[in-house]
C-alpha cells in the first residue's frame, strides 16, 4: 500500500476545517469514514511503540502505527492548513458570510450521519443528547480569555486544541479562541512560513509538543468510549455538533466589547459606532445570532451564503457515499 490520493483530499479538508474557529476537524474525519481509523493508528503511539524503535523494528512498526494512513492523512493536512492560513483567512475577511454558511451546512449534515449511526433510542440516549448540546453551548458561549506568551500556557493550549481536534463538533481553533491564542498560533504559523521566523519556530515548538501529549493521552480516552459505550458516545457526538452550530451561524452582530486596559464594556449597536473604536485594544465580548434583515456588520450576501449552505450540506453526504463506495472496493 502507498499514498492514498483519497485520504491525502480528507486530510486537506481536515487540515483546512482546522484552521477555522467552530469547525472540526474531527466532523470531517467522522463523515468521511476515517475516524475510527486515526483514533486507532494515534492510539498505536503506546508503549510497545517505544519498545519496538529501541531494537530498530521499523517494518512492525510501520504496520503497527498504520503508517502509509498516517502519511497519506498528515501530509494532506499540512497542505490544507497552509491553503487554510492564506485562503481561508482571505475569506473569513472578505466573505465571511458564505463561508460560515458554507460550514453551517456541513456540520448540520455531519450531526444527521452521526445521529443515524444510533438505531435505538431510549431515555438516557436523550439525556446524553442534551447534554451534548448543553455542553457545546457551554463552550461557544462562554467569554474568551486573555492569550498569554508562557511556554506552559502555550503547551496546554497545545494539549486542549489537538483533544478537541479529533473530537467532533468541537473545533481545536476555536479552544484556541476561547484560550485567547488564535491570534498567537495562527500567524506565527504564518511567520515560520514566510519569514522563517524563529520566535514563531519556538512558539510553534512548544505547541507542538503540547499537541503531541494531548493527542496521545486523549486518543485513548475516545477509543475506550468507542469500544464500550459505542450508541452513547455517537449520542453525545450528535449532540456537541448540533450545540456547535450556534457558533457558527453565518449572520453574527457584535453584541459587547470590552477595553482590554481599563475593563470598560461598551453595548454595540451599529457598525458607525463599532468603527469609533481601535479594536486592537478592544476584545469581543459576546455576539448575537440575528437574520440576514436585522445584519448590520456587512452585506447579509443572502442568496449566496444560502446557497453556501446547501452545497455544504449535500457536500457532506457526497462524502459519505464517496466512503462507503470505496470501503466496498476495499
Amino acid at each position: 500500500m502507498n499514498l492514498k490520493i483519497s485520504t491525502i483530499l480528507k486530510g486537506c479538508a481536515m487540515g483546512v476545517a482546522e484552521v477555522i474557529p467552530g469547525v472540526s476537524g474531527g466532523t470531517i474525519a467522522f463523515i468521511s469514514g476515517i475516524y475510527e481509523t486515526l483514533i486507532d493508528s494515534i492510539k498505536s503511539f503506546d508503549a510497545d511503540f517505544f519498545r519496538l524503535l529501541l531494537k530498530g523494528k521499523f517494518v512492525e512498526i510501520w504496520e503497527k502505527i498504520n503508517g502509509w494512513f498516517l502519511v497519506s492523512l498528515l501530509s494532506g493536512m499540512v497542505f490544507g492548513i497552509l491553503v487554510g492560513i492564506f485562503a481561508i483567512t482571505w475569506l473569513l475577511e472578505h466573505y465571511p458570510e458564505p463561508l460560515w454558511g458554507f460550514f453551517f451546512g456541513l456540520v448540520m449534515a455531519s450531526a444527521i450521519i452521526i445521529s443515524r449511526q444510533v438505531t435505538h433510542w431510549d431515555f438516557k440516549k436523550v439525556a446524553s443528547l442534551l447534554i451534548g448540546i448543553g455542553v457545546a453551548l457551554f463552550i461557544v458561549t462562554v467569554s474568551p480569555t486573555e492569550g498569554s506568551t508562557h511556554p506552559g500556557y502555550i503547551f496546554v493550549a497545545g494539549m486542549i486544541a489537538i483533544s478537541a481536534f479529533i473530537l467532533p463538533g468541537i473545533s481545536g481553533s476555536f479552544m484556541l479562541l476561547l484560550m485567547g491564542m488564535y491570534t498567537l498560533i495562527i500567524p506565527s504559523l504564518k511567520s515560520i512560513v514566510v519569514y522563517q521566523d524563529m520566535d514563531s519556530f519556538y512558539i510553534i515548538s512548544i505547541f507542538a509538543i503540547g499537541c503531541l501529549v494531548g493527542i496521545t493521552t486523549f486518543s485513548r480516552v475516545l477509543s475506550w468510549l468507542f469500544h464500550h459505550y459505542r450508541a452513547t458516545t455517537f449520542v453525545l457526538l450528535t449532540g456537541f455538533l448540533i450545540g456547535s452550530l450556534y457558533k457558527i451561524w453565518p449572520w453574527r452582530n457584535l453584541k459587547t466589547i470590552v477595553d482590554k486596559v481599563s475593563g470598560v464594556q461598551t453595548e454595540v449597536n451599529t457598525l458607525e459606532q463599532l468603527k469609533g473604536f481601535d479594536m486592537e485594544h478592544m476584545k469581543i465580548l459576546s455576539e448575537s445570532n440575528v437574520l440576514p434583515m436585522d445584519y448590520w456588520m456587512s452585506s447579509p450576501k443572502t442568496f449566496l451564503t444560502i446557497v453556501s449552505v446547501v452545497i455544504g450540506f449535500l457536500l457532506v453526504f457526497l462524502i459519505e457515499k464517496n466512503s462507503k463506495s470505496e470501503n466496498l472496493v476495499d
